[in-house]
């Protein structure tokens, strides 16, 4: 078996095996966001690819984020509007992408979002077309260091507030926040269940 196929049927039975935790909302009183994590294997490593939102957008400016975003009405489903986003913000074609399950939701602290994950396997070398207004450019994070370097509270400080929050700091970037959290679940979820490299790489 190839370890593109490996890692893709491992992440996929362990998604199928359990149920994510969705967390609760009868009063409306929260907005909804899906975002996409999109796996990619490049040099015998898997990544994660991951966005640095522009200065403009209306929430978390400047931050490292997964492609996705709100909700709407006309979105058919939480997982088509994780597609639908990616496909806006970095040019990522749906059916480029080979989704693989949901992880558990997540709370944003200072937007007040649900945000609803979805895993999905993205081909190798991917040209990305980015939204300029809401993308400034593009990661690719070896995802073996989420297992092996993040950090469980690091403080961090935006817009004059500071939080502790998990994090992994990666050159110059710093991953923290929602999608620290998002990808502290997703250890959590896979810790030993994974082949994070391909052998010999």
């Amino acid at each position: 078996m190839n370890y593109e196929k490996e890692i893709t049927e491992a992440i996929k039975e362990r998604l199928a095996s359990r149920r994510p935790a969705v967390i609760s909302d009868p009063d409306g009183a929260y907005r909804h966001a899906s975002v996409l994590i999109p796996l990619t294997l490049e040099g015998g490593r898997c990544h994660v690819i991951l966005t640095k939102r522009t200065d403009t957008v209306e929430h978390h400016k400047g931050q490292i984020s997964f492609p996705g975003g709100r909700v709407d009405d006309k979105d058919e489903s939480l997982e088509f509007t994780a597609l639908r986003e990616a496909e806006e913000e970095i040019g990522l074609a749906r059916q480029n992408v080979i989704l693989l399950g949901r992880i558990d939701d997540a709370l944003t602290i200072v937007s007040n979002f649900i945000i609803h994950p979805f895993v999905g396997m993205v081909p190798g070398g991917y040209r990305f077309r980015l939204s300029e207004a809401e993308v400034e450019r593009v990661l690719k994070v070896p995802l073996d260091l989420f297992f092996t370097h993040m950090q469980d509270s690091y403080s961090f400080e935006f817009e004059g507030m500071r939080y502790n929050t998990p994090a992994l700091v990666y050159g110059s970037d710093v991953i923290w926040g929602a999608t620290a959290r998002i990808m502290k679940n997703f250890v959590a979820i896979f810790e030993g269940k994974l082949p994070l490299r391909q052998e010999g790489k």
